[in-house]
């Protein structure tokens, strides 16, 4: 960023844009092919089960759809869709209102497309972020879940 070409105003807002460090940052924030989900189809596929990814006809856009079993997995951060207790549950400091808001309106989002999908006879697992650190647990939640028929 040349010199003396912004001059960076309130946090981190620049003459009414946003940082383009700060909008680097947010953008590296991946919406598929996290981490976590990664793990978590790590764990799936080594329990012998086939799925889907992200099947766009379905409330929400499950991370990993089970079609015959109709079961559908999300993987959420836990920064992102407010995991309660969680200590990844961080609030930021700057733009308070907004991120507030923001937070509310995506667990709303969430409430609402599982709602939807068990609507239409879904069974849906949510697996949190943190949980993906204990990958034995984790199977056997995984396992529990989708050998269960229903």
């Amino acid at each position: 960023m040349p010199k003396g070409r912004y001059s960076k105003g309130v946090n981190g807002i620049i003459n009414g844009a946003v940082d383009p460090r700060r909008s680097a940052l947010m953008a590296r924030v991946r919406q598929k092919g996290s981490k976590p989900e990664l793990v978590v189809r790590r764990l799936v596929r080594g329990l012998g089960y086939r799925f889907r990814l992200h099947e766009r006809g379905l409330p929400g856009t499950p991370d990993l759809v089970f079609p015959r079993r109709r079961k559908a997995v999300f993987v959420h951060g836990c920064f992102w869709h407010r995991h309660r207790g969680c200590p990844r549950t961080t609030s930021p400091k700057t733009r308070e209102a907004y991120w507030s808001q923001k937070f509310r309106e995506n667990s709303r989002r969430d409430r609402i497309k599982e709602r939807q999908l068990r609507a239409l006879n879904w069974e849906v697992m949510v697996v949190w972020e943190c949980e993906t650190f204990d990958a034995d647990r984790l199977s056997k939640r995984l396992k529990a879940f989708l050998s269960n028929r229903g």
